[in-house]
């Protein structure tokens, strides 16, 4: 009898328990802080990447940013969305990016899926840009 009341409330603590199990993971670049800063808030911009921006601090570099994805496979994906964190810390010539990601499961990764991101505006942002076409002479 005290086993069918425990578990439903021993399951909705760890649900609303489960926000302060994210983690921080780390990528550091071979670039500055002041270059890659541009590249995540052009990745939390992008309206492709589904992307809500809580907060944002500049002089800080950090972002709070929920994610909304279009599918749920699980209930739990659905319940235990939450906010990600993102800062950027100098390291020496480089910067370390760190992002606290909630949630990582079957259906995506949060983690990976931001740091691909990044690096795709990163790689956009640092390309030189295209040089108009020489017009060229009609042959006679």
């Amino acid at each position: 009898m005290f086993t069918r009341k425990f578990v439903p409330v021993a399951v909705l603590a760890l649900a609303l328990a489960a926000p302060g199990f994210g983690k921080t993971y780390k990528t550091t670049y071979p670039v500055s802080c002041s270059d890659l800063w541009p590249a995540v808030k052009d990745a939390l911009a992008n309206p492709d990447n589904h992307y809500e921006v809580v907060a944002s601090d500049d002089t800080q570099m950090h972002a709070d940013y929920n994610v909304h994805h279009e599918a749920h496979v699980t209930i739990s994906g659905a319940i235990l969305q939450r906010m990600n964190k993102v800062t950027l810390v100098p390291q020496g010539t480089g910067c370390e990016m760190q992002v606290v990601s909630n949630w990582s499961g079957v259906e995506h990764s949060d983690r990976s899926d931001f740091k691909r991101r990044v690096d795709e505006s990163l790689a956009r942002l640092k390309a030189p840009p295209a040089q108009p076409a020489e017009p060229t002479m009609p042959v006679k």
